[in-house]
């Protein structure tokens, strides 16, 4: 049973990710790798600083890898996506437009 699940699996994980390799896949790939990213920057910055920050960094980061998930979405016509990352990335350009404003006052954001 046990060699069953292992072996759907594998025809599983094979049709996904190499049978129907394309383009948008490999974009899709790196526009989540890009998003992931986010969160090593925030993690090392936060332990250079020896406290919870959020650097400029994350926030481009956030940008740039939910604005290339949202093209992704849109290719694939997957509305879950389309409506998740479409309502992000807004926010997401909307607190980079704070921080600039704001650049010159006490910001909460770390300027590394």
């Amino acid at each position: 049973m046990l060699i069953q699940y292992g072996q759907a699996l594998n025809a599983y994980l094979y049709d996904v990710f190499v049978a129907k390799f394309d383009f948008w896949l490999a974009f899709g790939l790196v526009a989540q790798l890009l998003f992931t990213a986010r969160f090593l920057v925030q993690w090392i910055s936060s332990e250079r600083a020896g406290q919870s920050v959020v650097p400029m960094a994350f926030w481009f980061f956030s940008m740039g890898g939910g604005f290339m998930t949202l093209i992704y979405g849109l290719a694939k016509r997957e509305p879950v996506i389309i409506i998740g990352q479409g309502l992000a990335t807004l926010i997401y350009v909307r607190n980079i437009m704070l921080i600039v404003k704001n650049r010159g006052k006490a910001s909460k954001t770390l300027e590394r």
